[in-house]
């Protein structure tokens, strides 16, 4: 079958498990594998970070999920295997939040696949993730991969385009 895509697109309760994911994107044709596992970590923005819950809204998760899984296969445009997984609900510091795998007969393909389609997902699904600290305080953060430095730099361009279209930007 030269045209195989078959994908995998799960939500868990519980954190997820890498090794299904290669088991299932492996393939005797596939000379390329690619995976990102995303863990819960112990800092975010300068705040120490004790866990995390995710809700979501799984009809529509599961949907845009599949619908990323079909993007990738339209971008590599040959055989593939792709799994997309995330988790729900409460997490502990080094647990698995979200696998996406892809498995292609060249590495490129599989690098490309595996990096669009967990950037569309931290971008496109509809999961929010909330943060619990050590102060006993929580909050939902922003479902983009930006770091703080990037977003500071956007919003001072922003600032730096507006004051330029009113005339008060005189650097130049």
């Amino acid at each position: 079958m030269s045209d195989l895509h078959t994908a995998v697109i799960d939500i868990c309760d519980a954190s997820l498990d890498p090794v299904a994911a290669l088991a299932f994107v492996s393939d005797p044709r596939f000379g390329g594998i690619d995976m990102f596992i995303g863990k819960v970590r112990e800092h975010n923005l300068g705040r120490v970070v004790t866990g995390v819950s995710y809700d979501l809204f799984e009809p529509l998760a599961l949907n845009t999920f599949q619908e990323i899984g079909e993007r990738a296969r339209r971008k590599v445009g040959g055989p593939m295997k792709v799994y997309i997984a995330h988790a729900k609900g409460d997490l502990r510091i080094g647990d698995i939040a979200v696998i996406v795998a892809a498995g292609t007969p060249h590495r490129d393909e599989a690098f490309k696949a595996c990096r669009m389609a967990i950037e569309a997902v931290k971008h496109e699904a509809p999961i929010w993730k909330q943060e619990h600290y050590t102060d006993g305080d929580s909050a939902w953060s922003e479902g983009c991969s930006l770091c703080e430095e990037h977003r500071e730099a956007e919003q001072t361009a922003a600032k730096r385009g507006a004051a330029h279209e009113h005339g008060h930007d005189h650097d130049h």
